[in-house]
């Protein structure tokens, strides 16, 4: 990339961003790790103008915030030696960030803190991430974050950068520093009484005789460089004249420090820098038994692959057994309640007004079925996720999860933190949907949203095992949510590629497990679900009375004609399932519960389950069918609110058109292989 390029993009992340974040540090101390962490996959290469070394430029969000981060090259120092160090020191020196970030390990600090050192000695803005400290507790290694921030004088947050833990603090605290909330009292290095002495007298004939200084730096921080003859600094001191005058005072002071040591200025600075470098490790590192929490430890299990996988797996078989069994016991009883003591009220009071016609009995599909629907799903299964949702949110598990699927999720052009609301479709898609907010890109939304009607919500597993499971086999829904997850797979990768836009990097606050509040919980729940039937009541009264205007003025029956090509023919499915699909967005169980009321219409009272016009292939296929396609209009209503009615539309008639299509392959594979 020519300089141009290379300043295009600079000037890019700049002007996009609120600030700028420049990582720096040695090779093997994680700072790639923490860049992804911060950026995603959204980041550009761009090669230093006339040198071979590249940087890492990208986007990062935290709390609406816009950040750009730079990563340079490893080094260890910043002196002009290498390609590496020139271009991380001349970054540093053209000021394109706000905040500098040196990553130190905690394994080796007296080897990491040189640069520390340099850059305070420059004058910038610096915060110490002190990483790997679970690695530095496995060898006994205690590193006193805190004191080392006392005698540095700026912020040191320990990391580690593995696991994310203490990525949230390190961005907090860059804000804080870049919006200049807080205050940086960095101390200055303390080397020996006559360097300190040549350092104070250069910085006044610096101070004296040099009005402009290269890159605003402080007379001090000219004085250093000089004393440390970086030949860079000192072309551009000897291109001036006033820079030429403080060079020539300077020569006496570096053959005074030259005879008195014995060595050449820069290595005698370089040794003090050593020296003082040793002298911090030795007060703020002790070696002995680390101490670490208990919810520490399982928490940190909880982000390795290895433990962390069977532990996602346990929690998402328990999440679903409580939405299985406690929602399917509290959806029962709560039909029961509405069927014994509200709706003889509500059709009471609706025959009263209206009479037994017509127009009453669509009142009735609004006012006492819809209510019904949308709270017999609600109450047991969506307000019983909220409260488990709230519970594992405030303990931090969710976070682990983001971070233990993020490369995943990267790959289908989303990042970690989308797991969530993904996973939260197992049991109701419309919440799930509501929680895409959490992403940052429109891009993301779409794509995140889209997979989120694919996932099987409880109103699908019921008839994956009412239907399915229970009457072809339990292979057979398996074989659906299968289908259902390669499905979304190929989907999300296919999005990622065609999509306009790149994936975004979200900084997720990553902290130990903890016991949450039950007042928290319970004020979570209640925020969302009164949410929920904000949105939800409304569209599935309409949407109720719609449907049951058609079906009571016969009018349903006429729609299933020109659909009857796709349902029997290509579908394989008799006429009697278009109906029920159809009522399907309104409720996805309820089009089993009415397939077999409208086939005691059709094949007359004898009709007792579906096996007695339905054969077992023709169950897998409604199964299939019903899970793809657009679970139900309280869905497509939050769609609406939270993309567009447009985009909405287009999810809604991909999602039907990709039902029909697989459902129709699905069948006509079956016949050819005879498998039922």
């Amino acid at each position: 990339m020519n300089m141009n390029n290379y300043q295009s993009e600079i000037q890019k992340i700049r002007r996009q961003t609120s600030f700028t974040i420049a990582l720096v540090g040695n090779p093997n101390v994680g700072k790639s790790t923490i860049f992804n962490h911060l950026t995603g996959l959204g980041a550009v290469t761009a090669n230093y103008p006339g040198k071979t070394v590249a940087l890492n430029i990208g986007p990062a969000e935290y709390q609406g915030l816009s950040i750009g981060i730079i990563d340079l090259p490893g080094t260890y120092s910043l002196g002009s030696v290498s390609e590496d160090q020139f271009v991380a020191r001349q970054e540093i020196l053209e000021g394109h960030a706000n905040v500098v970030v040196v990553i130190v390990d905690a394994t080796n600090l007296e080897r990491n803190l040189y640069m520390v050192l340099q850059l305070i000695d420059l004058g910038f803005p610096v915060v110490v991430a002190c990483n790997l400290m679970d690695l530095a507790a496995k060898h006994n290694i205690c590193v006193n974050t805190a004191k080392l921030s006392e005698y540095l004088g700026v912020p040191v947050i320990p990391m580690t950068a593995t696991t994310g833990e203490g990525i949230d603090k390190l961005i907090e605290t860059c804000i804080d520093i870049a919006q200049h909330t807080m205050a940086i009292n960095a101390k200055l290095p303390a080397y020996g009484k006559d360097i300190m002495d040549h350092i104070n007298e250069l910085t006044q004939i610096i101070n004296k005789y040099m009005i402009d200084k290269p890159y605003n730096l402080s007379a001090r921080a000219v004085a250093v460089l000089i004393l440390e003859q970086d030949e860079e600094f000192i072309k551009i001191l000897a291109a001036g004249q006033q820079g030429q005058y403080v060079l020539g005072k300077a020569k006496a002071i570096l053959e005074n420090i030259e005879k008195t040591h014995g060595e050449k200025p820069a290595i005698r600075i370089a040794r003090e820098r050593h020296g003082y470098e040793g002298f911090l490790a030795d007060k703020v590192q002790q070696i002995g038994i680390c101490q670490v929490s208990l919810s520490t430890k399982l928490w940190r299990f909880s982000l390795k692959p290895v433990t962390g996988l069977p532990i996602l797996l346990a929690g998402l078989i328990v999440v679903f057994l409580v939405m299985y069994y406690i929602g399917g016991f509290l959806a029962t009883g709560f039909d029961l309640l509405w069927t014994s003591y509200i709706s003889p009220y509500i059709k009471a009071a609706v025959f009263n007004l209206f009479g037994h016609n017509t127009f009453a009995k669509t009142m009735l599909w609004g006012f006492d079925a819809g209510i019904q629907a949308a709270l017999s799903v609600g109450i047991p299964y969506i307000l019983t996720f909220y409260i488990m949702l709230a519970f594992l949110e405030d303990t931090g598990y969710l976070n682990s999860i983001a971070f233990l699927t993020d490369s995943l999720m990267h790959k289908i052009g989303l990042h970690g933190r989308s797991i969530i609301p993904i996973i939260a479709g197992a049991g109701c898609n419309v919440p799930a949907i509501l929680g895409t907010r959490v992403l940052t890109t429109r891009r993301e939304k779409i794509i995140a949203c889209t997979l989120i009607t694919l996932v099987p919500c409880s109103a699908r597993t019921a008839i994956i095992m009412g239907a399915v499971a229970f009457f072809a086999g339990w292979q057979w829904a398996l074989a659906i949510y299968l289908i259902d997850f390669l499905l979304g797979i190929l989907i999300g990768r296919m999005m990622a590629v065609f999509l306009p836009g790149q994936s975004s990097g979200l900084v997720m606050e990553m902290f130990p497990f903890r016991m949450p509040k039950v007042a928290t919980v319970l004020k979570k729940t209640w925020y969302r679900f009164k949410e929920f039937l904000i949105v939800a009541i409304p569209i599935i009264a309409i949407g109720s009375l719609v449907l049951g205007s058609l079906y009571e003025t016969k009018y349903l029956w006429y729609i299933t004609r020109p659909m009857s090509f796709i349902i029997e023919n290509w579908l394989g499915l008799p006429s009697v399932a278009g109906i029920c699909l159809l009522f399907g967005i309104l409720r996805k169980e309820l089009a089993l519960q009415l397939l077999l009321a409208l086939a005691i219409v059709q094949y007359g009272p004898n009709v007792q389950n579906l096996l007695h016009f339905m054969n077992k292939q023709q169950i897998f296929i409604f199964g299939l069918v019903t899970t793809l396609y657009i679970p139900c209009i309280a869905a497509i209503s939050v769609l609406i609110k939270e993309l567009s009615w447009k985009t909405a539309v287009l999810i809604t008639l991909f999602t039907i058109t990709l039902a029909v299509v697989v459902g129709g392959l699905a069948n006509q594979a079956l016949n050819i292989f005879h498998l039922f």
